[in-house]
């Protein structure tokens, strides 16, 4: 059973959530035994109240994942075939037998990504802007899931002049112009930064000794 991976922050420390951190192949052991190399992106499942959510997310997902090591299958063409039969939302893929994608697609493992949160937060000395997702990513050799994290990126957007007036004022203006998609680019960039690096990266089966992966111990 696999432990349970989550990105160390804030939010983690003010739960009073006891964590250790663990090395990449204590946590991930069957990346390196099966070793994908080509992996697929399908439309996350949207949790949020965001319509485009899923949409933005999928535009910063495919930069980390082959700057790791991996051939991403084209995410726009992924979200196009799948949208031609009729999957418009991550969800609808639930139940799907993964040996599908290995046949449809010709890809090694399929990452599936949940966005638990998409929001835009005030408060009466500030604001901020966060953004958080869960992803798996399941073998559809083995069809199990070989690597799963947790993230978050709270992005401060408060005024800091000193005026309270001023401060709630350029609050509310940074926060509403905040572009989530380099805040989803942070979360995604965290999270990859755990996985197992790919037959593409220099350092293929060289980093199962790098520690930083966070595990919850309760």
């Amino acid at each position: 059973m696999m432990k349970k991976i989550l990105l160390l922050t804030a939010v983690i420390l003010m739960t009073g959530c006891q964590t250790t951190t663990v090395t990449k192949d204590e946590a991930f052991p069957n990346m390196y035994k099966e070793k994908p190399t080509a992996l697929l992106v399908v439309p996350a499942i949207n949790e949020t109240t965001a319509a485009d959510a899923a949409d933005l997310y999928a535009t910063t997902i495919a930069k980390p994942l082959a700057e790791a090591g991996y051939y991403v299958l084209s995410v726009p063409y992924t979200q196009q075939f799948l949208f031609r039969e009729g999957v418009v939302d991550g969800k609808q893929l639930e139940g799907v037998p993964l040996n599908k994608y290995k046949e449809t697609f010709g890809a090694d493992a399929v990452l599936f990504v949940t966005i638990k949160s998409w929001d835009t937060n005030y408060y009466v000395t500030g604001g901020d802007v966060t953004v958080a997702a869960k992803f798996v990513l399941k073998s559809t050799q083995s069809m199990d899931t070989i690597w799963e994290y947790d993230g978050i990126v709270v992005h401060n957007t408060s005024g800091n002049s000193g005026n309270l007036v001023a401060d709630i004022i350029a609050t509310a203006i940074t926060t509403a112009m905040v572009d989530y998609v380099p805040v989803a680019d942070q979360v995604n960039t965290r999270i990859v930064t755990t996985l197992p690096v790919g037959k593409y990266h220099q350092r293929h089966n060289a980093d199962g000794k790098d520690k930083n992966v966070v595990v919850a111990t309760n």
